[in-house]
């Protein structure tokens, strides 16, 4: 097949179009890219349980916790109470704490920490915690230990105050240095002494955690994909299963220890009769400690724009049967949310949420540019969204009119709801251009499909653009299925955004969903970025993200059609410009097991030649760790592993495609 590289250009490229879709699914943020170690640190976690219109949840304030044995005790012996109680807490909205007593010297409690602590030799973690010392003088030693044997240890006196002074919440901190690499560690927490003390907001970081917020190496990965925006924090958890469950951004800022808790919408993912309403994630919650001001920092960190998005007074229309009227008073808090969060990330810091953020430490804005109006919401009889959104856009765009706004539309690309929002959308941009920036689709597919609909914006409206939102390829889909994430799958994804990219002037914003998951955590497969304690495994998708981010161009080449052959023979291709560079920039997709060659040229129909850049991703076939694990099914304890091979090639008019590989070439002008 031959490929013909015009000197025309087409239109122009949103400069970071391809970015990031943070959703907390699949233990992303607690347990994962927020560093905190400790599970359940405020001993507020909820036990969940339900169906669609019929969630309810108990406390279980103790869970990931139990007692443990001194040096000169067994598990047989102990004698020690573990109450959790309210009263006098360290701050109201998170009312319960631990209060221990110990009734024998050594006596003390360990956290699970998400299946255990995992400390690399010579490394530092930070812990601290409130206590006061309710009956009891003396030391408590922290520490790190494996079978018995201490790993990582300090010693922390309690400040005992006198009988006229009266027992207050005291902040402790001290540092724990790891004197070997641990896995399944147990954390601990011993009293030397008999007596009674209370506990609260028990904490352990990594001290090499970025801004002391987010786990370095989750954080990297997400840096070395170079974003151009993040859109946070979800998804469905926007919308809660039920109102009250709902993310509600002005209880996630502030200082950690106000910020109440909250159950995750997915602790209830897949419940049934069968396991009675509760599922193996039953307690996976939010302890917010990863809120809307780290999420912007995030943003500013790794250098991508943020896109927050808010609720619009429904509850998830897959899971839920909640909303709030437009006729009730209550509806105007969402509004308001929406105009408070801008202020928060915008506003100076003389204005009551600017304030805040500026007290938090961050007194020059965020730069807030986008906004979204509602996660996945579709109108129906009973579900009024289009007519919310009005409310919403009105609301933002008398106060702030240069903001973009961005719509939904639904679910799906295959149904008659998404034909419905268009057509929403696009009767109001004919009045009011700035109406809606963009507009969230979300296709999760077979990977035939990719390959089948390369052209699928070819022919939509420019008048409203798009925002690819949340797509992946689904050879299988399930809990806790790392193989789900194939190179073929991801193959699938490289194809498909050949036409994304093609059709810049009318998609404007790219991002594959989700982002995380952590083995044996995870209610959804496939996923970008697998994890556990010890390593991150990005799987093929993440590879195709990058190559794309970084060789995006920044003016469309016009294809005349060629990609449409090209298709035919199962080649699947886009060329771009990158005009700073001067470079050509050709990706090119061959998802069959034999090789293939493409003849370039240039207009005039010379063989292209000259030094070229040559990135290359493929399989490198299973990973010897992988082997682990297997079940009924076959599932492998991780993705499918490959790589990006780069080098230098000398073009001589042919280009080789290897077998199932994605290819981007980087061509100097004068080639062509």
């Amino acid at each position: 097949m031959k490929l013909t590289i015009s000197q025309k250009k087409g239109v122009p490229i949103s400069e970071g179009m391809i970015g990031l879709f943070f959703e907390d699914i699949n233990y992303g943020a607690d347990g994962g890219l927020y560093a905190e170690m400790i599970e359940n640190r405020s001993f507020e976690f909820l036990d969940c349980y339900g169906d669609k219109g019929d969630y309810y949840v108990k406390h279980d304030c103790g869970y990931g916790w139990q007692a443990a044995e001194g040096d000169n005790t067994s598990k047989g012996d102990l004698k020690c109470r573990m109450e959790y109680v309210m009263g006098s807490p360290v701050d109201r909205n998170n009312p319960h704490y631990l209060r221990f007593t110990a009734l024998e010297e050594g006596q003390g409690f360990a956290n699970q920490a998400y299946g255990g602590v995992y400390l690399q030799e010579g490394k530092q973690y930070k812990v601290s915690f409130y206590a006061r010392t309710a009956a009891y003088e003396g030391n408590v030693r922290v520490l790190v230990r494996k079978e018995k044997e201490v790993c990582a240890e300090a010693c922390v006196t309690l400040y005992h105050a006198p009988e006229e002074e009266g027992q207050m919440w005291r902040r402790y901190e001290t540092d724990l240095k790891a004197q070997r690499d641990v896995k399944a560690g147990e954390f601990v927490i011993l009293l030397e002494n008999k007596g009674t003390v209370e506990f609260d907001f028990i904490s352990m970081m990594p001290a090499d955690a970025v801004a002391g917020i987010f786990r370095r190496d989750l954080f990297e990965a997400l840096k070395e994909l170079n974003p151009g925006f993040i859109r946070f924090p979800g998804g469905c958890i926007i919308e809660g299963n039920t109102l009250e469950n709902r993310y509600r951004w002005k209880e996630s800022v502030g200082r950690p220890e106000s910020r109440r808790g909250n159950f995750n919408r997915w602790a209830v993912h897949e419940t049934s009769s069968e396991n009675g309403w509760h599922t193996l994630y039953s307690h996976y919650n939010q302890t917010l400690g990863l809120g809307y001001y780290e999420y912007f920092l995030l943003c500013e960190l790794i250098g991508a724009k943020p896109l927050p998005v808010l609720n619009v007074g429904l509850a998830c229309q897959y899971q839920s049967y909640e909303l709030v009227s437009m006729e009730d008073p209550g509806f105007g808090e969402f509004v308001q949310d929406a105009l408070d969060l801008i202020e928060f990330a915008n506003g100076s810091a003389d204005t009551v949420w600017g304030g805040l953020r500026a007290q938090m430490g961050h007194p020059e804005p965020f730069g807030l540019t986008m906004i979204g109006v509602g996660n996945e919401q579709w109108q129906t009889q009973k579900v009024d969204f289009f007519e919310r959104y009005q409310v919403f856009e009105k609301a933002i765009h008398e106060k702030y009119p240069g903001m973009k706004l961005i719509g939904s539309a639904g679910p799906d690309v295959l149904t008659g709801r998404y034909e419905k929002a268009w057509d929403f959308y696009r009767k109001a941009a004919k009045e009011n251009p700035d109406f809606c920036y963009a507009v969230d689709e979300h296709y999760y597919v077979k990977p035939e499909w990719f390959y089948e609909h390369m052209d699928f914006y070819d022919a939509y409206s420019r008048d409203v653009k798009v925002f690819s939102g949340e797509y992946a390829a689904h050879p299988l889909n399930g809990m806790n299925r790392p193989d789900a994430n194939t190179l073929a799958g991801a193959l699938a994804e490289a194809a498909f955004l050949t036409g994304v990219e093609r059709n810049a002037d009318v998609v404007v914003l790219a991002s594959y969903a989700p982002l995380f998951a952590r083995l044996g955590y995870a209610q959804w497969s496939p996923d970008m970025i697998w994890f556990d304690e010890e390593r991150v495994y990005p799987s093929p998708s993440y590879y195709v993200q990058k190559l794309y981010s970084e060789n995006t161009g920044t003016v469309t080449v016009p294809m005349a059609g060629q990609e449409k052959a090209l298709a035919g023979e199962r080649i699947y291709a886009n060329v771009s410009l990158d005009e700073g560079k001067g470079e050509y920039i050709l990706k090119v997709v061959n998802p069959d097991r034999e090789e293939k060659e493409l003849w370039l040229c240039g207009e005039t129909g010379q063989a292209l030649g000259g030094k070229a850049l040559l990135h290359v991703l493929t399989g490198d076939g299973p990973r010897p760790e992988q082997e682990l694990a297997k079940g009924s099914a076959g599932e492998r304890l991780l993705p499918e592993n490959s790589s990006i091979k780069t080098k230098e090639i000398t073009l001589e008019g042919k280009l080789t495609l290897e077998p199932q590989s994605f290819s981007v070439v980087r061509i100097k002008p004068e080639a062509c």
